[in-house]
């Protein structure tokens, strides 16, 4: 887990700087820089999102996750934690729920997590996730800059989720076929434009109740291939 456990510092190293600097910015920079940001991560959203072969199935797992999301009511307990969480902050911070989602999906949706983790389990070697460290650890500088100290919490996200795609790694591989691995990513980046959208105050969209959408094209890809 040698990936992952570094991985998940540099989430967190990069998110303490980028919460000093959110401290020391005047609110129109933070107000630009967020806009900005809103843009880059809907760009790297669309791209994930026409990797996809077989988009019905996209659009299904959403639904269907939705359906499910909704019937949790994940949205609204993320969001009670979050609150409690950015009273104890405080505002300065940002909005606690806001940053750890935003944030959690962009590093753990995709290929590089996915593939870098089993490679890290079953060959040990952690050469992709040393290269997705420093990209997360980058942008983790940017996205705390704005988001607040909620993105420092998505290193928790990662060491499990990468942590546990390493630690069964001999148990998942066969199951999960590039296939799967695409249509995963592209769901993934169907979430991220949401996100995209929400930072950019055009669309409010309950982002968190759509997360079951990821484990439910992973079923639908497994009943399609067979």
């Amino acid at each position: 887990m040698k990936g992952t456990i570094v991985n998940t510092f540099a989430v967190l190293l990069g998110s303490g700087v980028g919460v000093l600097i959110k401290t020391g910015l005047a609110e129109k920079y933070k107000e630009t820089i967020m806009q900005a940001l809103g843009l880059a991560v809907g760009v790297i959203g669309i791209k994930m999102s026409l990797a996809s072969e077989n988009f019905v199935m996209v659009i299904l797992s959403l639904v269907i996750g939705g359906i499910i999301g909704e019937k949790l009511n994940i949205t609204k307990k993320i969001d009670t934690v979050g609150t409690k969480l950015t009273d104890k902050c405080g505002d300065k911070y940002g909005d606690v729920g806001v940053g750890f989602v935003t944030a959690s999906l962009v590093y753990c949706i995709g290929a590089m997590a996915i593939v870098g983790s089993l490679q890290d389990g079953i060959n040990g070697d952690a050469g992709i996730l040393y290269a997705k460290s420093m990209l997360d650890g980058i942008s983790a500088v940017v996205f705390a800059a704005t988001l607040g100290i909620g993105v420092s919490l998505s290193a928790i996200a990662v060491l499990l989720y990468q942590g546990s795609l390493t630690l069964l790694a001999g148990v998942i591989q066969p199951f999960l076929s590039n296939h799967i691995i695409t249509e995963v990513t592209a769901t993934g980046g169907v979430l991220i434009i949401s996100i995209a959208l929400s930072m950019l105050n055009i669309l409010k969209i309950r982002i968190a109740n759509l997360l079951p959408s990821i484990v439910v094209v992973v079923v639908l890809s497994l009943i399609w291939q067979g």
